[in-house]
């Protein structure tokens, strides 16, 4: 059904068309509007992805890598849409920056979506960005300096030294934050571009390395940040102009590679949902918005923005149908308001638990965390497959059973199965580029 002839209610059946098929969240998101009754295709770069290897996903068509050229990318995904009468293009991944800017676009061709205005997703795409807004709207993040050069980065840390509560200290001195610190780049998916430092020479080092890769020019600059003790806790939320309709969160019980999370619990976080209700509202923000917090001995610290749903498997086994309100907010521009999720909801993705088992331990290890999945005993117990559930799915075993083969016969194989799907989808520092300057010739253009 079309929606010319639907009265745009989350209930009516749609071809919706999600901008990435490689990564976790549209494996997810896929496997919620399939169940919906739609019908999901997805657009990826050739080549396998999470998408080809379940019926809940029709069909998935090449498009260029949005890292490679944002713009480009919007032309082939509108001409997919346009070929296969699309409904709804719905964002999952970092494609939101490039629909953001395009927004008036994809609206003319006659295709629903939730996204941003671009100027709002500008003040939390990109890390250090993320930092100053959430600064200047009072949202507690763990102590912090931007480095702006290699010099300042050296010297932004040292062993011993005290607490940061702003970038500079007394009369203009620069405050150092103690060691370790994470020094992040503005641009980086996956915990891309997120290093941790442990001593003043390996900062030193790194900061020659930024150096030379030219990180620091052209007004570049990097977040150091201290770390926070406490757990992870992923924070999702779904607004309509500013308002905020639903929100989960969830704690990464278990780490799977490369600081995903394989096993989460639910839980009421009171205070990072008004966190987010006050960001939100701050940027008119439209769609969905995520973050990672770290629970720590005073309450959330927010220590990551991503401009996008992420991962809504826990929500809704929590009761909280984010991937519904998005859409809704899609075709009708608000949705009504959600009450919170029960807590407690346990999830797991099995195929990163694999992996990160591989990644930490041997043969042995990944056996046996194998046949704790199957016996459902230990962290599997009462929780839910979240990423490849199975039921109604012949194909949703294949990841699994490829990646369980590989990591018994060398668990150093892990390495080949983790990130090489981000580059199907990330925002490269030179896409993000490319989009800010579209932005400021646009904005400098006479009208």
């Amino acid at each position: 059904m079309s929606r010319a002839e639907n009265d745009g209610t989350w209930e009516d059946i749609m071809l919706i068309l999600l901008s990435d098929g490689a990564g976790l969240t549209s494996r997810q998101v896929a496997t919620v509007l399939a169940r919906a009754g739609h019908r999901v295709e997805a657009l990826s770069p050739r080549g396998l992805c999470l998408a080809r290897m379940t019926r809940h996903v029709r069909r998935v068509h090449d498009v260029p890598p949005v890292g490679r050229d944002p713009h480009r990318w919007l032309d082939a995904a509108l001409g997919v849409a346009a070929r296969r009468g699309a409904d709804l293009l719905l964002p999952v991944q970092e494609q939101v920056a490039v629909m953001a800017l395009g927004r008036d676009r994809i609206e003319a061709a006659g295709l629903a979506t939730a996204v941003p205005s671009f100027a709002a997703l500008a003040q939390v795409q990109d890390k250090v960005s993320a930092y100053r807004t959430l600064a200047r709207l009072g949202v507690p993040q763990p102590p912090a300096v931007i480095a702006a050069s290699a010099a300042e980065l050296a010297d932004a840390a040292e062993v011993g030294a005290a607490d940061a509560g702003a970038e500079t200290g007394a009369a203009g001195r620069r405050t150092r934050l103690g060691l370790p610190v994470f020094v992040k780049t503005p641009i980086g998916t996956a915990s891309a571009g997120v290093r941790r430092v442990s001593s003043p020479e390996e900062l030193g080092r790194l900061a020659g390395e930024y150096e030379r890769l030219g990180v620091f020019a052209e007004g570049g600059s990097v977040l150091v940040q201290q770390p926070v003790a406490g757990p992870l806790v992923m924070v999702q939320a779904v607004f309509a102009d500013g308002e905020l309709v639903a929100f989960h969160a969830c704690e990464r019980v278990r780490e799977g590679p490369s600081g995903g999370a394989s096993h989460k619990r639910g839980r009421p976080l009171p205070r990072a949902r008004e966190q987010m209700a006050r960001l939100g509202a701050a940027l008119t923000w439209h769609g969905a918005l995520s973050a990672d917090v770290i629970d720590g001995p005073e309450g959330p610290v927010f220590i990551d923005i991503n401009p996008r749903l992420v991962e809504p498997a826990n929500a809704l086994a929590s009761d909280v149908d984010l991937t519904g309100a998005l859409v809704q907010v899609a075709l009708t521009g608000t949705s009504r308001p959600r009450a919170d999720g029960t807590p407690g909801a346990r999830t797991h993705q099995l195929l990163l638990a694999v992996l990160g088992t591989a990644q930490r331990g041997r043969r042995r290890d990944v056996a046996r965390e194998l046949a704790d999945a199957a016996l459902r005993r230990g962290s599997y117990r009462d929780s839910r497959e979240e990423l490849t559930p199975g039921r109604g799915d012949l194909l949703a075993p294949v990841p699994v059973a490829v990646a369980a083969l590989a990591m018994l016969a060398w668990p150093p194989a892990w390495r080949r199965f983790v990130g090489g799907s981000a580059g199907a989808y990330a925002l490269t520092p030179a896409a993000w580029g490319e989009l800010t300057r579209t932005a400021g010739e646009r904005i400098a253009a006479p009208s």
